[in-house]
């Protein structure tokens, strides 16, 4: 049988033939799962949809005997599984590409050898377009060979830049980069075994063997970890991957191992090991620079990383964004001035991790958060809310208020602070006044003034916008 051939033909010829939709998606999802089982040869895999793989063995071919061993290896995996593949090796991806359309499949093509390969295959190992093809037929080019025998402007005006172009990346002339479907790790390590493993205890001492492995290797570099992957290869070809994050730059394996042992408790019924793992493998996704520090002999220096270890090993256990801190932004509205976000992410005001840098001097962004002479309440509302207030003098203090349906009676007070607009916001052009009051019960609250009573509209502000009160926050 062959491409395009009806059903009913197909069926006369073949009458026992047994046919079944196309599933794209299901393919796909087999073509990333072979993928995935690729990452044991080298970590630049990329896809070559709809069915094949690009491997980049720079480099790697000698830990598995050398070029034509790793290519046995990798195809009688896959035929194990019951897939029929085909594989080529050459010095540039579309040169293997072509080798392997072109029906010269275990063939191992040497740089510069791309030429006398390629010659003699028919012109599918191009992997052209249909229309583009039959022309090509028409005037009589069958292979490969007759291509590279024509002008090259000619070949350009009959039939265009793009298959020139697929004959110059077969030929190794111009660049096909491939795309990874994985960041490389910038450090790695990893432990084959003969016979798979199955127990977590013996994940974890060999997760201490990798990790002390590559302290070696980030100390000669003077770097930390801050990103970190544990990838534990199936006999099946199935990958199961555990990630964890730091707050600070770290390589001690300790407290590496404490991470990935909160991973592997929470995500002990999650991880099949099926018939076990014959390749574990443990890479550095992210590093920073790590400033050594000198330790002394005080009790204290024991504790100087608890606050960091613990961090890390709630962010391991419930996810990297279960511990937040407060970052400042320029704005002068208390509820703009800071954000929260998670301690492990990174952040252009100092190291990642540690917490926001106080700034010398008087406050930047006009909120006074960092003066000590002035007070700010200990919760603060994520959005104002207004209040029904009133007063003797219309730009005072109120007397009472009445906020969620409760009643305040004014007693004690302090202020006004003030704190000026944001000028480039062309609707929030009104000051605020913000005052701290305690009513009859003994409650502390913060509340503002927006705008003055008889203050000129600003264009398109409605007349209630102006003079109203809010509350801003709760003191203890």
């Amino acid at each position: 049988m062959s491409a395009g051939l009806g059903v009913a033909e197909a069926r006369a010829r073949h009458p026992g033939l047994d046919l079944v939709e196309a599933d794209p998606d299901a393919d796909a999802r087999l073509l990333e799962a072979l993928a995935e089982a690729c990452d044991r040869y080298t970590p630049l895999v990329a896809l070559d949809a709809p069915a094949g793989l690009v491997l980049d063995i720079s480099g790697c071919a000698h830990l598995f005997g050398g070029e034509a061993a790793m290519m046995a290896a990798i195809l009688r995996r896959f035929r194990g599984q019951g897939l029929s593949s085909e594989a080529a090796i050459a010095s540039h991806p579309g040169t293997a590409a072509a080798l392997l359309h072109g029906g010269a499949s275990g063939v191992i093509a040497q740089e510069g050898e791309e030429e006398a390969r390629l010659a003699p295959l028919p012109l599918a190992a191009l992997r052209l377009d249909a229309p583009t093809q039959a022309l090509l037929g028409r005037l009589g080019l069958k292979r490969i060979a007759d291509l590279l025998s024509l002008p090259r402007a000619g070949l350009v005006r009959r039939i265009g830049e793009s298959p020139v172009r697929r004959l110059d990346e077969a030929l190794g002339r111009a660049r096909r980069p491939i795309g990874p479907r994985r960041p490389v790790p910038l450090l790695l390590a990893e432990r084959r075994f003969a016979e798979p493993i199955l127990d977590i205890g013996d994940i974890e001492r060999i997760v201490a063997f990798l990790a002390e492995r590559l302290r070696t290797a980030m100390e000669r570099e003077g770097r930390g970890a801050r990103r970190l992957e544990l990838s534990l290869f199936r006999v099946d070809g199935r990958v199961e991957r555990l990630r964890v994050a730091t707050s600070l730059p770290l390589r001690a394996p300790d407290r590496i191992l404490a991470l990935f042992r909160e991973r592997l408790k929470g995500a002990g019924d999650e991880i099949d090991a099926g018939f076990g793992f014959d390749l574990v493998r443990l890479g550095v996704t992210e590093a920073e620079t790590m400033v050594e520090h000198q330790g002394d002999l005080s009790r204290d220096a024991d504790r100087a990383g608890d606050l960091e270890t613990l961090i890390d090993r709630i962010g391991a256990r419930l996810g990297p964004g279960s511990v937040q801190r407060l970052e400042t932004r320029e704005s002068h509205w208390p509820e703009r001035a800071a954000r929260s976000r998670s301690i492990l992410e990174r952040t252009a005001r100092g190291t990642p991790g540690s917490a926001a840098p106080q700034p010398s001097g008087p406050d930047p962004f006009g909120t006074g958060a960092f003066a000590p002479t002035l007070l700010r309440p200990l919760r603060l509302l994520e959005h104002p809310e207004p209040v029904e207030a009133s007063f003797e003098v219309p730009d005072g203090v109120p007397m009472q208020f009445r906020w969620r349906r409760a009643l305040h009676v004014v007693r004690r007070f302090e202020g006004p602070e003030r704190i000026a607009p944001e000028w480039w916001r062309s609707n929030e052009a009104r000051a605020r006044d913000y005052y701290r009051v305690e009513d009859d019960g003994g409650r502390r609250f913060w509340l503002f003034r927006r705008g003055f009573h008889g203050e000129a509209l600003p264009e398109n502000v409605p007349p209630e916008a102006l003079a109203t009160w809010f509350l801003h926050g709760i003191f203890a």
